[in-house]
């Protein structure tokens, strides 16, 4: 439900979308009058589950590991784009203002991530952290729950990719830098726009671009193997940026880069929709006409392949240009491959004292 049509101060959505597996939906038809609410609506609401299982199998040609993690599920990095919006509706929630403003904390991923790993079923293959949120959004800073569960992963010698737009990784630069030695740790940052302006609508409450480029830097010099992702390129957005970005990410020591083109499944379309038509009115036609173009005349795009990297002259140009500003200042680096055959439960490297 729209809210005066008006953006919300460090929120990246300014509507309340109706939950698709409810009949009944909230919001907030006008802020004054008989609607007027409560000042404490408006902050993030932290809400406390206790899952069964932590680690989930990703079943996508598009994505490079087979396994992902996420302690947390919204996002109060309230990114307007996010296609994690969706999941929020599993719980009840919203895909809008839910989505950054309700935060599900999984304080107990710990010890269920050490169950998993103590599995004998258990093989080693590598878990991507945020496969779906970010893991190191605004309430890692004092919950730790991702921190914890890297000094689980380095006690087994448990392989990971770290994927963040949240310069709060740094915190963990001791277990990371170790992990990395080992060659069982690799970082992605998500370098969207060195525009603050546009960061600050449409990426609210995350680190800004300068950070993140010094964030590759510190993660580089530390040692540990990191690549930026340009995600997500929207058209008339961030579409110039491109080479600029990748060249901030090689000057910082990035070993590589990849990229993804935005889309707008399911309850992120009129999420997305309003944002742009609030900020940028005079692009709004031709953002959402360019997107849709490379997408098979629809926004909500499930079909593997395209889905990441569109289709059509649009896609194309981008790809192109990628591509070759990558061959460019990436030449020689690549990032390596995690190791597997280190890992090991902690009864077994006991046994190995006595053999």
């Amino acid at each position: 439900m729209p809210i005066d049509g008006k953006p919300i101060k460090g929120r990246g959505a300014a509507v309340q979308v109706a939950n698709r597996f409810l009949k009944h939906s909230y919001g907030v038809v006008h802020w004054e009058g008989i609607d007027e609410v409560e000042e404490d609506d408006r902050r993030t609401r932290y809400v406390v589950e206790n899952p069964k299982t932590i680690v989930n199998k990703v079943v996508s040609p598009d994505l490079p590991m087979s396994w992902s993690i996420n302690p947390y599920q919204g996002c109060e990095h309230g990114c307007a784009y996010c296609y994690a919006r969706p999941t929020h509706e599993y719980w009840g929630y919203g895909a809008g203002l839910d989505f950054e403003r309700i935060i599900i904390l999984k304080r107990n991923a710990p010890e269920v991530l050490r169950q998993t790993l103590m599995n004998r079923k258990w093989l080693p293959e590598p878990i991507m952290f945020s496969g779906n949120t970010d893991c190191y959004q605004p309430v890692e800073r004092k919950e730790e729950i991702t921190r914890r569960m890297l000094e689980i992963c380095l006690e087994f010698k448990q392989p990971v990719g770290m994927i963040t737009k949240n310069a709060l990784i740094l915190r963990d630069l001791d277990i990371l830098s170790e992990m990395a030695q080992l060659g069982i740790a690799s970082v992605a940052i998500s370098l969207t726009t060195l525009n603050e302006d546009l960061r600050r609508v449409m990426e609210p409450r995350t680190s800004t671009g300068a950070n993140r480029v010094r964030t590759i830097e510190a993660l580089t010099q530390a040692g540990v193997p990191t690549m930026a992702m340009i995600a997500p390129i929207i058209p008339a957005l961030n579409t110039d940026e491109v080479p600029a970005l990748l060249q901030a990410a090689g000057d910082a020591g990035a070993l590589g880069a990849g990229y993804t083109i935005v889309r707008t499944n399911g309850a992120v379309k009129p999420v997305f929709d309003n944002w742009v038509h609030e900020h940028f009115p005079d692009r709004a036609s031709k953002v959402i006409a360019q997107v849709s173009e490379m997408h098979g005349g629809s926004m909500n795009d499930s079909q593997y392949g395209r889905r990441m990297k569109g289709e059509g002259a649009f896609a194309r140009n981008i790809d192109q240009l990628f591509k070759i500003t990558h061959k460019r200042v990436f030449a020689g680096r690549r990032v390596p491959a995690l190791r597997t055959d280190l890992f090991r439960r902690p009864e077994v490297g006991q046994l190995d004292l006595f053999r």
